[in-house]
């Protein structure tokens, strides 16, 4: 390893050992949002979790904060009917107010209700997206047993028209065979090539395992508080 990859490989694990003290101090749920009128006000950056249902936006939520229930799982899928507004960390000059929030986004292609219901969570969804001025980055999760499907697309397309920056993230990553997963994100890495909005790094993760869950974390923490965020951050 060269001094230059050998200095990359340190700070990476820097980043990422800060991001899990920042994750270890205070997060705790602050309100549901069924409307855009119940939403907290605009004065902190938001992370929000988007995909299918039953993709595993619960469990992700709840291996990248180290809690075992910030944000309840279930094996029903569309369970999430609203905006979930998690707070997380503290700033120093504002006291209570917290360093940034994670937003658990309706899921969306299988959800077990009525059309009307799902056509208001789809309204709900859109009007977020493109009229949240605080949203930093969108989080589009995507089962890797599956890959991209067409409503995996279509939110893409969405996301890309509202000019709103995503990662996508491969979730369930530890269900699949080494060789199918590197088949899958060497499809999906090629398909957000062709998406303006999309970040160029795909992540795999498994919350079960904790794969790819370290580099993920430090990823959120700079996308809400930026690159030379810690600085800001208060020790628990």
């Amino acid at each position: 390893m060269t001094g230059q990859a050998e200095a990359d490989e340190a700070a990476r694990k820097a980043r990422e050992e800060a991001a899990s003290r920042l994750f270890s101090g205070p997060v705790a749920f602050l309100r549901s949002a069924p409307k855009l009128a119940f939403l907290p006000d605009p004065n902190v950056p938001e992370i929000a979790f988007c995909g299918r249902s039953n993709v595993g936006k619960s469990s992700l939520l709840n291996a990248l904060t180290g809690r075992k229930a910030i944000a309840r799982a279930s094996v029903t899928p569309g369970r999430t009917q609203e905006l979930n507004f998690f707070d997380v960390g503290r700033a120093e000059a504002e006291g209570a107010q917290p360093l940034f929030r994670l937003v658990d986004m309706p899921g969306y292609g299988f959800a077990k209700a009525p059309v009307k219901l799902v056509e208001q969570w789809k309204t709900l969804v859109r009007d977020y997206l493109r009229g949240r001025p605080v949203l930093a980055r969108t989080l589009l999760l995507v089962d890797s047993r599956h890959g991209l499907k067409d409503s995996d697309r279509a939110m893409m397309k969405m996301l890309d028209e509202a000019a709103v920056g995503y990662r996508v993230v491969l979730t369930k990553t530890d269900k699949i065979s080494a060789s199918a997963l590197a088949a899958v994100a060497e499809r999906t890495a090629a398909e957000l090539r062709r998406h303006v909005a999309a970040h160029p790094e795909l992540h795999l993760t498994s919350s079960e395992k904790g794969m790819g869950i370290a580099r993920l974390r430090a990823a959120v923490v700079a996308d809400a508080l930026g690159e030379d965020w810690a600085p800001q951050v208060k020790a628990p």
